[in-house]
C-alpha cells in the first residue's frame, strides 16, 4: 500500500546541509498499524510530513497504491491531503470559530465525502454527541483530541498519519484516546502510521520500527 524507497531529506543550516533522512526504506500494508520510534531529532516527523505532502523529498520514492507521491505538483498534493489521508497532530489544530459538529465535518466536506450518518456514528463513538454545539475552547484536552481524531476519520481515508497524537494528554486520557483510535482504525480498514516516543503505545500497534542515523530498522 505505502512503499518508501531510499528516501533522503536534508535541511540547510548556517553550518551547512543537515541530513535528516539518509535512505529510508519502509513498507506499510493495507489495514496495518505501524509505530515509528526514535530519539528526538531523528526525523520521525519529517518522514510523516513527506508522506503527507507537506514537504518535498530530496531524492527517493514514496508510492501509495501505485501512485508516485514524490512527483506530484502542489495542486495534486493538495488533493492528496484532502482525500487520501487523515492527519492527527499532538497540537489539536481545531478551528476555534467552528462548533464541534462543524469541526467534525470539516475534512469530509473538503474531500467531498461528508456522510451525516457516519458523522453521527463517529460523534457517538467518540463521546461527543452531547457537545456538538460547543466550541473547541469549551472542551477538555481529551475531548479536543477525540474531535481531531473524528475529523481525520470522517472522510474515511485510506491512510491515517498521527504525530504523537496523545503527547499532550495525561496517562489515563491518553489510553482512552488510543483505544478509540485503534478501534476506529480497525473498523474502517485504514492503515495507520504513528510517530510516538512511548514504547507502551508503540506496543499496541501491529509493527514497531525505529528511525536511527537516518534509516529505519525493525524492532
Amino acid at each position: 500500500m505505502l512503499t518508501i524507497t531510499q528516501l533522503h531529506k536534508s535541511y540547510s543550516t548556517p553550518q551547512g546541509s543537515l541530513p535528516v533522512l539518509a535512505g529510508v526504506d519502509l513498507c506499510l500494508e493495507q489495514g496495518q498499524s505501524l509505530a515509528l520510534m526514535g530519539e528526538s531529532g531523528s526525523g520521525k516527523s519529517t518522514l510523516l510530513h513527506l508522506v503527507a505532502g507537506l514537504d518535498q523529498v530530496d531524492s527517493g520514492h514514496i508510492d501509495f497504491n501505485g501512485q508516485r507521491l514524490d512527483g506530484l505538483d502542489e495542486r495534486q498534493l493538495a488533493t492528496w491531503r484532502r482525500t487520501g489521508i487523515g492527519l492527527i497532530f499532538q497540537q489539536f489544530n481545531l478551528i476555534s470559530s467552528l462548533t464541534v459538529a462543524d469541526n467534525l465535518a470539516f475534512q469530509a466536506r473538503l474531500a467531498g465525502r461528508h456522510d451525516p450518518v457516519w458523522a453521527t456514528e463517529l460523534a457517538e463513538r467518540l463521546g461527543l454527541s452531547a457537545l456538538l454545539g460547543r466550541y473547541p475552547e469549551q472542551l477538555s484536552g481529551g475531548q479536543q483530541q477525540r474531535l481531531a481524531l473524528g475529523r481525520a476519520l470522517a472522510p474515511r481515508p485510506a491512510l491515517l498519519l498521527a504525530d504523537e497524537p496523545t503527547g499532550n494528554l495525561d496517562e489515563h486520557t491518553s489510553a482512552q484516546v488510543l483505544d478509540l483510535l485503534l478501534q476506529l482504525q480497525a473498523d474502517t480498514g485504514c492503515s495507520l502510521l504513528m510517530v510516538t516516543h512511548s514504547p507502551a503505545i508503540a506496543a499496541r500497534l501491529q509493527r514497531q520500527v525505529v528511525l536511527h542515523a537516518g534509516r529505519v530498522k525493525d524492532e
